[in-house]
């Protein structure tokens, strides 16, 4: 069921994606009076779902879901119809337009789809506002698994800075020091300020197995696995382990980490119930794990923010928002062609970006993904790729700029040259899922 809650969250964001990018395309056209012959969300080759046409334009939806398409008279597009381009030009065909006017066309998807995202951003911080826990309210700092202290962290760290500026959402420093050169992350450890800097060949590290430093928490038991040691040991809901064996234990990193010393051993753990110590002897597995769970939510141990918003601070508040995620975009794209960091391998398909979604439906993270996802699409629609409104972007500038218009032929050609990269680098992202996940 959670998987089948992520298709339906996925192509319900692409559907509402695809619809009003192709909403930017047409409406551009009807305002320059060019003629829409088809408006169709999803792919309909050979068949359709349903159809119908109203004046010039007949609209429909297909039955693959990887996307849509408003064809236009007169333009060279995915359909590779040139039978219409054998005809006499005529006045309300998209190849007699001025080049402005063609720009704003070929643009109106890409506008769109940047300011549906601030509105749904906007619309998001009004109704829910902005949560999130600050670097510096980590009392206890970070835990940090073999790989991060592999890079130098230990357990304990607290980040204040990356690159040089104040870290405030703990959430989003790591990213924010790999997505950003010189991959810098200053850290308080006990009474002295660390410098930590990482290196490309780090990122490539951390991105093959991307799982970053969760805030370290005190082990309060929420709950027991089913049939497992802990469950019939004596220990209870709400226990605060602070001890095995001997040795003092204030952590949960500490205590997983301790236990795998003592397989298949008999260990004693002491907690703390209320205000009394009580001790119970367990027979540790094979596994290292005697089956129990710590309080995994933050606000029991820490302070989080919630800025709430009005209906007029929410609008430049998700201004603000998008630009930060344009800006997070194109620093993430040119992560991926710097192969030092192999960010190219993390590059999926629709496999990768369902798996984004809750399995939980989720109305918040839903639209927070879809408003992501709009940045991406507008982002990845305006590279200078023939096939891509980029590339026809490119193009019409170079008219503007020589007063030269390309050759229809030309046009053609690089279509097809443009639909060859699309069509290899999806079959590069289908295979990176296929080699990640089968």
């Amino acid at each position: 069921m959670g998987v089948l809650t992520q298709i339906l969250q996925l192509i319900l964001s692409l559907s509402i994606l695809i619809l009003f990018h192709e909403l930017g395309h047409f409406g551009f056209a009807k305002l320059f009076k060019t003629r829409v012959e088809k408006f169709y969300l999803f792919f309909d080759p050979w068949f359709s779902l349903f159809k119908f046409k109203r004046g010039d334009t007949e609209y429909g939806m297909g039955w693959i879901p990887l996307g849509g398409y408003v064809k236009i008279s007169g333009m060279i597009d995915e359909s590779m119809d040139t039978e219409q381009l054998k005809k006499d030009p005529q006045p309300w065909e998209f190849r007699t337009k001025k080049a402005w006017q063609r720009l704003l066309i070929m643009l109106g998807g890409v506008l769109v789809n940047f300011v549906l995202a601030i509105i749904i951003y906007a619309g998001v911080l009004f109704t829910w506002g902005e949560k999130y826990l600050p670097s510096k309210n980590l009392t206890y700092g970070i835990a940090a698994d073999s790989l991060w202290q592999s890079l130098g962290f230990q357990n304990g760290d607290k980040i204040i800075m990356v690159n040089g500026e104040e870290a405030k959402n703990h959430k989003t420093v790591y990213m924010d020091a790999i997505l950003t050169s010189p991959h810098s992350l200053t850290v308080q450890r006990n009474d002295t300020q660390i410098e930590i800097v990482l290196t490309d060949e780090n990122v490539a590290e951390i991105l093959k197995n991307p799982s970053f430093p969760e805030p370290r928490i005190p082990f309060i038991i929420s709950e027991f696995v089913p049939d497992a040691p802990a469950e019939s040991s004596g220990l209870q809901i709400k226990d605060k382990i602070i001890g095995i064996n001997d040795m003092e234990i204030l952590y949960f990193d500490e205590f997983r980490t301790t236990l795998q010393n003592f397989k298949n051993q008999n260990v004693k753990i002491k907690a703390l119930r209320n205000t009394d110590t009580v001790i119970v002897e367990i027979l540790v597995p094979a596994t290292g794990k005697i089956g129990v769970a710590p309080i995994g939510e933050y606000t029991e141990f820490f302070e989080v923010e919630i800025k709430e918003y009005g209906i007029l601070s929410a609008i430049p508040a998700g201004i603000k928002r998008g630009q930060e995620e344009i800006a997070s975009y194109l620093k993430q794209l040119k992560l991926v062609f710097t192969p030092k960091t192999e960010a190219y391998k993390s590059v999926g398909s629709f496999i990768t970006i369902t798996k984004i979604f809750p399995k939980l439906w989720d109305w918040q993270s839903f639209w927070m993904l879809t408003a992501m996802f709009s940045i991406m699409l507008a982002v990845l629609n305006i590279l200078p790729i023939p096939a891509l409104d980029g590339g026809h972007v490119m193009f019409l500038l170079v008219e503007i700029i020589t007063r030269r218009k390309p050759s229809d032929k030309f046009m053609t050609y690089a279509q097809y040259v443009g639909m060859a990269i699309l069509g290899l680098l999806m079959i590069y992202a289908i295979g990176n899922d296929f080699v990640r996940n089968f």
